[in-house]
């Protein structure tokens, strides 16, 4: 994640803390764990990671099983856990496994689609102490219907985030950003304003699960250009109006050296300070600052990263499995740069950007350590 306000504004959030911490070694870094906790969804996106549909899938982790995982997350230490999906909401002992995690002393967030959250429901998750609720929008109206596979989906979701702003829950809007609906990109910026929407994440598209044949529907990289600094623009505005709310951009560590390279043009000591904040950051965190755990136990790299596993939780430890550079793959994703190909090992920044998206790369070419196809730096910036 890039922390537009931090880089920008100054405007720190908790998440920072995790983000721009100096001197942490990849082995000592605790992962974010995104945890599909059932792959169960009621939609069905056109883009979704996990390939989700509504129907019930076989294996899924029991009650028991969950708790134990749980345990062992907590003995590792990691910092926050994301109950994804599918649709999180759909698992019926949700609120008992949140519950549980908080017990634990966890920091636990939500990732939901938002359709199913009534005003009881929103009261629930404000009780729970759910650190984080993020709801996926994809666009206005019916654009967001087409991605989402239902009519309707939109005003369902406004609801829900509605539901959730009465109940003073933190809530942020996720929207991934692709040739179909950045034009929507102004409309979302209103909304999160009249809608008094504490966070903005502002995903990059990845080519996976059911998006995996969606290469050709990323925005070409000037038109990305223009996304990143209407986004920028918004950012800086809302920060000179005095509104606090968090804004970043996901999947695409070009997006911080797009922002660095900017900022060295017009104002030279920022840039310094960005840069500093970016190392720290190290890029791409797939196999060291970030897990996936998914709905029957298998860990991957991250979410969007379904065809490899270290291995299950219902025969090993998350940290031992996290640990165990044994597996080629783990220990070549905690040193990754002598892998890497194409524009990716030759570009000065890789310090920051660290390689960007692997399955990028895969699903372009056939081959994981090759160049991010996402990547819209020009060969000026990056040699």
């Amino acid at each position: 994640m890039i922390s537009i306000t931090k880089l920008l504004c100054g405007q720190s959030s908790f998440g920072d803390e995790l983000r721009y911490k100096q001197g942490l070694r990849p082995e000592n870094r605790r992962p974010i764990v995104v945890w599909n906790v059932t792959r169960t969804c009621n939609l069905s996106c056109i883009h979704c990671y996990s390939d989700s549909c509504n129907k019930r899938y076989s294996d899924e982790l029991t009650t028991s099983e969950a708790k134990k995982m749980l345990v062992s997350l907590a003995k590792f230490k990691v910092p926050v856990v994301l109950f994804s999906g599918g649709e999180p909401l759909l698992r019926k002992d949700i609120f008992q496994l949140n519950s549980f995690a908080k017990g634990l002393g966890l920091r636990t967030v939500f990732s939901t689609n938002g359709t199913l959250i009534t005003r009881r429901l929103a009261s629930r998750i404000k009780e729970q102490a759910v650190d984080y609720a993020g709801v996926s929008l994809d666009g206005i109206g019916l654009h967001n219907d087409r991605f989402r596979g239902k009519k309707g989906a939109f005003d369902l979701a406004l609801s829900g985030i509605r539901n959730l702003v009465a109940v003073d829950q933190k809530v942020g809007l996720r929207f991934t950003i692709t040739r179909h609906n950045y034009p929507d990109l102004k409309l979302i910026f209103k909304l999160a304003e009249d809608e008094n929407i504490n966070r903005v994440c502002f995903y990059h598209l990845v080519y996976t699960g059911r998006g995996s044949s969606m290469y050709g529907d990323d925005l070409a990289a000037p038109k990305m250009r223009q996304c990143i600094d209407a986004i920028c623009a918004w950012a800086l505005w809302l920060n000179k109006k005095g509104q606090a709310k968090e804004i970043l951009t996901v999947d695409n560590h070009s997006d911080g050296v797009y922002i660095y390279l900017k900022l060295k043009k017009k104002n030279p000591k920022q840039a310094k300070e960005v840069l500093e904040l970016l190392r720290y950051n190290a890029g791409n965190s797939s196999g060291i600052g970030i897990a996936n755990i998914d709905h029957r136990g298998f860990v991957h790299p991250d979410q969007f990263w379904q065809s490899d596993s270290f291995g299950n939780i219902r025969e090993r430890d998350f940290g031992e499995l996290w640990l165990d550079t044994k597996n080629s793959l783990m220990s070549k994703l905690k040193n990754r740069k002598p892998c890497l190909k194409g524009r990716c090992a030759r570009c000065k920044f890789l310090d920051i950007c660290n390689g960007n998206f692997r399955i990028r790369a895969q699903a372009a070419y056939n081959d994981i350590w090759q160049e991010d196809p996402a990547c819209y730096l020009t060969e000026d910036e990056i040699s």
